[in-house]
C-alpha cells in the first residue's frame, strides 16, 4: 500500500500508534452548571439547589455498581479518573474524595493515576483548588475559553479574561499538571486576530492546551441565532488558516500536536483521552455518562440514564443508573475505532482496528479508497496502521465519511 512521506515538523510522532494496551479509565460525570452557555449541547442543567451529600452517595453507589457489573478481567488499576461535567468545580471535595476512596478501597488508584477535574474560571471556584489538589485530583483543565470580554460576553461565560488569567495562574501553583481551552472561529475573529490571542495565551509556557473550533450544534442557543442568520462565523478558507495558524505557534511553544485539538509537551498529553481515541476500557458514572468495555466481538457499550432526577431516583432505588448496555456490532466498533484513532496525530494502528472489526483496515475500507486517500494528502498508512496528515485533520469528517462509506 503507497505511503505518503511523513508531514514536516510532526515531531517525534511519526506512525501509527502500537497495539498496546490502551488503558483502563473512571469517567464522571457532573451535570449541573451556573448558566447554560449558548454553544453548548453537553448534558449540562441549572438547578437552584443541590444536596451535595446525596450527590456525593449516588456517585460513589453508581461507581461501585459498575465496577461489580463489569465483565471479568476489565477492572483494572485504572490510567485516569475524569470529573467532567457540566461544571465540575461546583462540586464539593468531598465527592472527589469519595469516588477516589472507592476506588482505593479496591486497589484500583495510587499516586502514578492521573485525575482531574474541569473547572471554571471564576474567583470562586478557584478559591476552592487547595481542597481538590487534597482530595486527590491533580490535573486541572479550565474553560477559559477566549481570551477577550466581549468575545466571553458573547459565548455566555461568566468570567473576564482577568479573572481567567488569575485563575490559571491559581491553578499553576495548586497543580503539577494544568490544561485550558480556547474556542476559535467565532463570530468576528480573523486569522490576525486569532493569532494575537493564541499569542497571549502561549507567552506563559503551558503545558498543555485545548484549542476547539467552534461547531453550531443543534438544540444551542447559537444553533437558532445562526438559523436566523443573527451569528456569522468566519468562513472554511479563514477557519482552515487559523488551524494552520495554531498548529504552528503551538509547535514554536514546543507544543506537539497529539490529537485534531489538542497540543502538549512531551509527556504532558491528557491519558484520559488517549483511552478514549485508543479504544480502551471506560466506566462512564454520573447522568448521560456512556462506557465503553471489551475488545472485538465482546465490547458493549454503557449509557446511564440523562436527566439528573431520573438518574438519581434510579441509583437510590435499584444502586445503579444504567439505564441500557448494548453489545457493538462489526460496522460500529470499526466506525468507532476509525472515529476516535484517526482523531490522534499517532494514528490507529492496524493491530487495534483488526481486533474490533475482525478484519484489516485494507479489508474493511477497500484498498482502491485507501489508495485515494493518500493520493489526496490526507491519509498516511503503512503495514502498522493508518493516520490523517494535517491536510486531512482539517477536513477530517469528509475523510471519514470517505472511509466508512460502503460505495466503492
Amino acid at each position: 500500500m503507497p505511503v505518503s512521506a511523513a508531514e514536516p515538523g510532526s515531531g517525534r510522532r511519526k506512525g501509527p500508534a502500537a497495539a498496546t494496551d490502551p488503558g483502563f479509565a473512571v469517567y464522571v460525570h457532573w451535570p449541573f452548571c451556573a448558566s447554560k452557555c449558548p454553544y453548548c449541547d453537553f448534558n449540562s442543567h441549572v438547578r437552584d439547589a443541590i444536596d451535595q451529600e446525596r450527590w456525593r452517595r449516588a456517585l460513589v453507589a453508581d461507581l461501585e455498581n459498575a465496577l461489580d457489573a463489569a465483565p471479568v478481567g476489565i477492572v483494572r488499576p485504572v490510567a485516569s479518573v475524569f470529573f467532567g461535567g457540566g461544571t465540575p468545580s461546583l462540586m464539593a471535595p468531598e465527592t472527589v474524595d469519595g469516588v477516589l476512596g472507592a476506588l482505593a478501597r479496591r486497589g484500583l488508584v495510587d499516586g502514578d493515576a492521573e485525575v482531574t477535574l474541569e473547572a471554571n474560571p471564576s474567583s470562586a471556584e478557584a478559591g476552592r483548588f487547595a481542597d481538590y489538589r487534597a482530595a486527590g485530583v491533580n490535573r486541572l483543565s479550565i474553560g477559559v475559553q477566549a481570551l477577550d470580554d466581549e468575545a466571553l460576553r458573547v459565548l455566555g461565560r461568566a468570567h473576564g479574561v482577568a479573572e481567567a488569567v488569575d485563575a490559571v495562574s491559581a491553578a499553576r501553583e495548586a497543580f503539577d499538571r494544568v490544561s485550558f481551552d480556547l474556542i476559535y472561529a467565532r463570530a468576528g475573529q480573523t486569522p490576525r486576530s486569532w493569532r494575537d490571542e493564541l499569542e497571549r495565551a502561549l507567552a506563559p509556557c503551558p503545558t498543555h492546551v485545548s484549542l476547539y473550533q467552534l461547531t453550531i450544534e443543534r438544540g444551542t442557543r447559537f444553533h437558532a441565532a445562526h438559523a436566523r442568520g443573527e451569528l456569522a462565523l468566519p468562513g472554511e478558507d479563514d477557519a482552515a488558516a487559523m488551524y494552520e495558524e495554531t498548529a504552528a505557534r503551538c509547535r514554536a511553544a514546543g507544543l506537539e500536536a497529539y490529537e485534531v485539538s489538542n497540543f502538549a509537551a512531551p509527556g504532558e498529553e491528557c491519558r484520559h483521552n488517549l483511552v478514549y481515541w485508543r479504544s480502551g476500557d471506560w466506566l462512564g458514572v454520573g447522568p448521560g455518562a456512556h462506557g465503553r468495555l471489551g475488545q472485538g466481538e465482546g465490547r458493549t457499550a454503557t449509557r446511564r440514564w440523562r436527566s439528573p432526577e431520573k438518574w438519581l431516583e434510579a441509583v437510590e432505588k435499584a444502586g445503579s443508573g444504567l439505564e441500557a448496555r448494548e453489545t457493538l456490532d462489526v460496522p460500529t466498533r470499526a466506525a468507532e475505532a476509525l472515529m476516535m484513532g484517526l482523531r490522534l496525530v499517532e494514528g490507529v494502528s492496524a493491530e487495534r482496528f483488526e481486533r474490533m472489526a475482525g478484519r484489516t483496515l485494507e479489508e474493511y475500507v477497500g484498498t482502491e479508497r485507501l489508495r485515494r486517500l493518500v493520493r489526496g494528502g490526507f491519509l498516511e498508512t503503512s503495514r502498522t496502521g493508518a493516520r490523517t496528515t494535517l491536510r486531512g485533520r482539517m477536513v477530517l469528517n469528509a475523510v471519514l465519511g470517505e472511509l466508512l462509506s460502503r460505495e466503492s
